[in-house]
């Protein structure tokens, strides 16, 4: 547990559900849009019929329908095939799914490489994998975030890269060179993509999807990792799901059934039913946020915020109004009356100067007054 910090959001809601229902709840990637009807009464039907198919442990790795609906979004995606029988594996959420996969391709004392910054949970992950984080920074750049790449081409071993497009917390969206260095990396050293995809189609601006499956160079040592959390808010129903070559895959489904046997029954009906559903309110949901991200950029003009190219969340740069994100965080919630998490632990150069606003869980009518929210927080501090 050496180097584990506890997850800052924690500390933040906790004194923000102290506070009362003027708070802008901006700690914490939740959202105020509903899940797809759909799975709303797939989920609803597998729990009054109490099939047995809702309550069983079989099969271990995931229903054959959820599997196949994974298998037949990744085709329609990338146009690579994956058999949903070996090449799929259904976990206890995306993470569970990350989590799996690293202890598949790492062994105690390998290099994971990760950008800075990257969500918490994915440097616990590794940590907890017994393997040691090597970041990689985010620089912003005319208000966006590009990964450096110069910095990427000089590690020289990895067992394995975490890749995330649209990424948490930035919403940094990987360009052609970005992934042209991963390539060049993977080359170099041998080491695995883990792609965790649970945002890929929520990019803004028209910009398309970014991943490795469309790379040939990329797609044999590629462990993809998806979930319906984010895409299609089911956060309740912790489902993800893992795809990647069988060999490798064989491994992960034994690392997801021997840590937490199989996701249940009920919620993985409702997730192949959210798959399938070719309404399934991605696109508008995704409008909606930019919305949002658009009103919160033009709200916060003049002050030292990255705009994300997708996702649900941006970061303000503390450091450069003259404080640590830290006290930033605190005053923001005390005088401002908005709930944003410091960043401390997640990377450990660039992250440390930020803190982030969330806004999949607000809607504009309420961050309409985000600029008098700040500047009152910032003349108290």
């Amino acid at each position: 547990m050496t180097g584990i910090d506890p997850l800052d959001i924690i500390a933040v809601a906790d004194s923000a559900d102290d506070l009362g229902p003027d708070v802008l709840r901006m700690e914490n990637l939740d959202t105020d849009l509903p899940p797809p009807a759909t799975a709303l009464r797939a989920t609803q039907r597998a729990l009054e019929d109490l099939l047995p198919a809702a309550s069983s442990y079989l099969p271990f790795t995931g229903k054959a329908d959820l599997r196949a609906a994974v298998s037949d979004r990744l085709l329609a995606q990338s146009g690579r095939a994956y058999d949903s029988a070996s090449q799929v594996v259904v976990a206890s959420g995306g993470l569970t799914a990350l989590f799996a996969a690293l202890l598949a391709t790492v062994d105690p004392g390998d290099a994971v490489v990760l950008t800075d910054p990257c969500y918490a949970g994915f440097i616990a992950r590794v940590r907890l994998a017994g393997a040691l984080p090597v970041h990689v920074p985010l620089r912003a750049d005319t208000g966006r975030w590009r990964l450096d790449t110069d910095a990427l081409d000089r590690v020289q071993a990895a067992k394995a890269i975490v890749t995330m497009s649209p990424s948490m917390p930035t919403g940094h969206v990987m360009n052609e060179s970005e992934w042209q260095a991963v390539e060049r990396l993977v080359e170099r050293t041998g080491a695995w993509v883990l792609h965790d995809a649970a945002m890929e189609r929520l990019t803004f601006d028209g910009r398309p999807l970014s991943t490795p499956l469309t790379r040939p160079a990329l797609t044999a040592r590629t462990i993809v990792i998806g979930s319906a959390s984010k895409e299609y808010r089911m956060i309740g129903w912790r489902i993800g799901w893992a795809a990647g070559p069988p060999d490798i895959m064989r491994d992960v489904g034994s690392a997801v059934v021997y840590s937490t046997v199989v996701p249940s029954g009920f919620a993985q009906a409702g997730v192949a039913a959210a798959m399938r559903d070719p309404d399934d309110g991605v696109a508008r949901a995704t409008a909606t946020w930019q919305a949002r991200r658009d009103l919160l950029i033009a709200e916060l003009d003049g002050l030292p915020v990255i705009s994300p190219d997708g996702g649900w969340s941006l970061l303000v740069d503390a450091h450069a109004l003259g404080t640590a994100a830290q006290s930033l965080s605190r005053t923001l919630l005390e005088h401002g009356q908005i709930a944003a998490t410091p960043m401390t632990a997640w990377g450990p150069q660039v992250a440390p100067n930020c803190v982030r606003l969330v806004y999949a869980r607000e809607p504009v009518g309420r961050l309409h007054d985000m600029r008098r929210r700040f500047d009152r927080a910032l003349h108290e501090s």
